[in-house]
């Protein structure tokens, strides 16, 4: 596959397209490079979810659709997955005052009755999907989102990044209409951002200019930072992804094993959504698994 041929794809196309869409996408992500930078407060450990997070989640979309099929997509389509590229993790960043306003509409006494032993980080991971889909909803004039039809969109293909089912018509729809009548494949869009975000586990998920990983406390959290630095590169072709891991330790290779059983369901179930909900296919259909003693770019 040749990844020069669809790097910035999504952008450039969008830009070409409808310059002044591409405007409003990239106002946003100008708006939210701080914004997102607080996820750290509440997930001081965490890996990577700031902007270059959400920029390598597009290069990744910008893979899976391809040349061909890009020609398929109308600008209302491009730009909503643009836009929820970037904003699919706001709800990690949440603020003290938002959380205070959304967290009725999710259940939080419910949620801390049900696990006592719980902090306020555990619920904003459980449910930062949905977080930030109120968050876009509550900024979406900040944001500059043309209408109420294509924050919907924004929010339902956020969301759609975890958990949300991508069968169901009513959230979902395979032919959303918005204003000027263009039909958006909402399924697609949130399989794309879904499978994206997925597979965001290589080396350069964490640069080490922004994490000691030796210093880590949390076990769980030394663990997945020290996955995503034994997966040296993850290398894709119209068939599959591969992992390409460089380590010796046997522990370590079988919690990445479980990684890869994870990324293979999800790209399971992308595959078969757009297979019964849309015109698009995604045409990887397995993710590897090798050791490696170097890896060449």
């Amino acid at each position: 596959m040749d990844k020069d041929r669809v790097e910035f794809l999504l952008e450039r196309t969008l830009k070409k397209l409808d310059p002044g869409l591409h405007r409003r996408f990239s106002d946003t992500g100008f708006a939210l490079q701080r914004i997102l930078d607080r996820y750290r407060v509440l997930f001081p450990e965490f890996t990577d979810h700031t902007q270059l997070h959400c920029m390598t989640v597009m290069d990744f979309c910008n893979v899976l659709i391809g040349e061909e099929q890009i020609k398929m997509m109308n600008v209302d389509e491009l730009y909503i997955l643009l836009m929820a590229c970037y904003l699919h993790d706001a709800g990690m960043a949440i603020s003290e005052r938002d959380l205070e306003e959304f967290k009725e509409q999710l259940d939080y006494d419910g949620y801390f009755k049900a696990h006592p032993d719980a902090e306020t980080s555990d619920f904003v991971r459980e449910y930062h999907h949905d977080l930030s889909g109120l968050f876009i909803r509550k900024y979406a004039d900040m944001f500059d989102i043309p209408t109420k039809e294509h924050v919907f969109a924004i929010v339902q293909v956020s969301r759609g990044h975890r958990r949300t089912d991508l069968y169901d018509p009513a959230e979902y729809p395979a032919e959303y209409e918005v204003p000027g009548g263009n039909k958006i494949c909402l399924p697609y869009l949130s399989s794309l951002i879904r499978l994206s975000d997925e597979i965001d586990v290589a080396a350069s998920r964490n640069p080490v200019l922004l994490y000691d990983i030796e210093a880590i406390v949390d076990d769980k959290q030394f663990m997945e930072h020290l996955k995503h630095k034994v997966i040296q590169k993850l290398i894709t072709t119209e068939d599959a992804f591969t992992l390409c891991v460089k380590t010796e330790d046997d522990h370590i290779l079988r919690e990445i094993e479980k990684m890869r059983n994870k990324m293979q369901a999800t790209l399971d179930y992308c595959r078969d959504v757009n297979e019964k909900r849309s015109r698009y296919r995604i045409t990887q259909e397995r993710v590897d698994l090798i050791r490696v003693q170097t890896v060449k770019s």
